[in-house]
């Protein structure tokens, strides 16, 4: 296939799986203790060199510099919002960890605010996986400690009690580690079809939480659904001359014509249909046809996230033959992965393409319209993007209003979205025998979460110092 760097053929993980009988692949599970015991799962001891900041400093080289004052901001913000934005950081951290050679597709940044609702194809609101800039192949524990490290430092941030916080990290590893064992008792297709309904995950879990906060969760549940391209367009954009046009709101989001001079805007946008047309070529056919149905109106630049902020990201705005039909694309450039360093780069040329075929790989159901392109911006420089729509159903919850039994709630659906994610693309056989049937994992992992947030905290603190020593810019407040 065209954009891959393999250089010599390799078996494909049903081939792998066909060598291996099911006996063959519970030892491989088991063996694997014997690297990576799962007692040492809480382990970690930071290496004496390791220098956050001057990681964070040396990332934002290839951002837009304008913006990363603005990443810095946020993540200036509390323990958190710092660990949002520090994969890399945590990536290099996690390569210091004991590893059980389990290879899974990762996520690459599972931490529970990437996790939330959206639209499947055939309108359902599911629950998944929901960022994936940074997926690769790489040790399924890396996707664990990711998860349960932000729910201990979300619970720190909200004030939970540490026994609270405890509960909530082993409900997060329990769920995985069941999840798994029975995914590898069930049939390979049955787990690529297995999916969370967010309606049947409601009524399952309603019992668990306060009767105030399951009527909270359902009105945020019917207002996802009205969260789509035409509440963006109310949104994002307003009538100029009887068409519209996207509103700017600098630097959070500025039409291209603001950005550089208008010959240039228009040198932009023939670019841009250019990179519609390469886009379009990576869809499937019927697909394909449904986007040529929209012709491009406006592009602006927007920031988005915490972690993504200084990444170029643009917001398209696409009309129907019609004219009384908006569709918002939005392109985001796709770099190398954190994780790259330390499990390899990636078999796909193409970031954009790395990040879809990831997103294809780990989510039950993906955005109809996702895919990739590549563009060589006016600088002269080659960046990859990958494609989404901009909004269709979605649905995150508010992290910091959360109480200690809602977050566990929450804790216990990202555990089994994450096994799942895990069992398509690893050897869910393998991984459910080295996880086993009693808690050691879980306990460990809850460990290691707790030493992390440590970590974690002492870091937020030494980005604040390097603020105030001069060595960081931060735009606070946007």
């Amino acid at each position: 296939m065209a954009g891959k760097t393999e250089t010599a053929p390799r078996a494909t993980r049903a081939e792998a799986a066909k060598q291996l009988t099911r006996t063959d692949r519970v030892a491989k599970g088991k063996d694997a203790r014997g690297y990576a015991p799962l007692e040492s799962h809480a382990e970690f001891k930071p290496d004496r060199g390791r220098d956050p900041v001057g990681q964070l400093l040396e990332q934002a080289k290839s951002r837009v510099p304008e913006l990363v004052p603005i990443r810095h901001g946020r993540m200036l913000v509390s323990a958190f919002t710092y660990y949002r934005g520090a994969a890399l950081p945590m990536a290099a951290d996690l390569a210091t960890t004991p590893t059980s050679g389990l290879r899974v597709q990762l996520c690459g940044d599972a931490h529970l605010s990437n996790f939330g609702a959206f639209a499947s194809p055939s309108r359902r609101l599911v629950f998944d996986v929901n960022d994936f800039d940074e997926t690769l192949p790489g040790p399924f524990e890396w996707d664990v400690k990711r998860l349960a490290a932000s729910l201990a430092v979300a619970g720190r941030d909200n004030g939970f009690a540490g026994k609270d916080r405890r509960q909530i990290v082993i409900a997060a590893t329990e769920s995985y580690r069941t999840a798994m064992r029975a995914f590898a008792e069930q049939p390979f297709m049955d787990v690529w079809y297995a999916h969370l309904d967010v309606e049947d995950a409601l009524a399952e879990f309603r019992s668990q939480l306060k009767a105030k906060r399951a009527k909270l969760t359902e009105k945020m549940v019917a207002k996802a659904h009205t969260s789509d391209s035409m509440k963006a367009l109310g949104k994002l954009t307003a009538e100029v001359d009887g068409q519209r046009r996207i509103v700017s709101e600098p630097p959070l989001i500025q039409p291209v014509e603001e950005i550089f001079p208008d010959a240039r805007a228009e040198e932009i946008y023939g670019l841009i249909r250019e990179v519609l047309e390469k886009y379009r070529r990576t869809l499937q056919s019927d697909r394909r046809h449904m986007v040529e149905y929209f012709t491009l109106v406006q592009l602006a630049r927007k920031v988005v996230g915490v972690g993504s902020v200084g990444t170029r990201a643009w917001v398209l705005l696409m009309e129907g033959a019609d004219g009384t039909e908006p569709l918002f694309l939005q392109a985001k450039e796709a770099q190398l992965s954190v994780l790259a360093p330390y499990c390899g780069r990636s078999q796909y040329r193409n970031q954009g393409e790395r990040v879809v075929a990831g997103q294809h790989l780990m989510q039950a159901e993906s955005d109809i319209f996702l895919g990739w392109t590549h563009l060589t911006g006016p600088d002269g420089v080659d960046r990859d993007y990958y494609v989404r729509q901009l909004k269709d159903w979605k649905l995150s919850v508010p992290i910091e209003q959360m109480i200690p039994s809602g977050m566990k709630v929450y804790a216990r659906m990202c555990g089994w979205t994450l096994a799942r994610a895990h069992a398509r693309s690893g050897d869910r056989v393998a991984l459910a025998a080295y996880l086993g049937g009693s808690a050691k994992f879980d306990n460990a992992i809850a460990d290691f979460a707790e030493i992390y947030a440590d970590q974690n905290e002492r870091d937020h603190t030494a980005l604040q110092a390097a603020l105030n020593d001069g060595k960081v810019m931060a735009t606070t407040g946007i």
